[in-house]
């Protein structure tokens, strides 16, 4: 029982929690203003968990750039793809996901939070300029905010290609 409750996660030292949440309002604050002076959406609920592996774990795999925007486009364009020929229910959803969690890891670009695009899509039945807008340029947006957000705070992001 006692592995169930153990905290596999290291310590976070406060100074990086804090600035872990500062960045997360920063992405989603600009993120959302962008959103009100373009006239245009461009965040999504998934973008919130984002926001988490950016700011929180930034040098983890599936926090680097390709990986959220890959994840989240590969993840919402599957969605897409499926619902034209699946109905809007829970069990074409989930097919959505496991789709969307296959297609991810076989390219390579596994990201959490895309893994509930699917929901989001099948949920409210947007048409194809969804990739576009919000997902993709949102994706976009986080990115380059958390690289600029990181770099001013001396924080490693994105990692360097080996």
């Amino acid at each position: 029982m006692r592995h169930y409750l153990h905290r596999h996660q290291p310590p976070h030292k406060l100074h990086h929690a804090v600035l872990a949440g500062i960045g997360a309002i920063v992405a989603i604050g600009v993120t959302g203003a962008l959103s009100f002076h373009a006239g245009a959406p461009l965040l999504i609920a998934p973008f919130g968990a984002s926001a988490v592996l950016l700011f929180s774990v930034p040098t983890s795999p599936l926090s680097q750039p390709m990986n959220v925007v890959g994840g989240h486009v590969v993840a919402t364009a599957v969605a897409l793809a499926l619902h034209l020929v699946l109905p809007g229910t829970w069990w074409a959803a989930a097919i959505g996901v496991g789709a969307a969690i296959s297609l991810m890891a076989l390219l390579r670009v596994t990201h959490p939070p895309a893994g509930a695009d699917p929901l989001l899509v099948f949920a409210s039945d947007p048409g194809w300029s969804f990739l576009g807008m919000p997902v993709a340029a949102g994706a976009l947006a986080m990115v380059i905010i958390a690289a600029s957000f990181h770099r001013a705070t001396g924080t490693t992001y994105p990692l360097r290609a080996p």
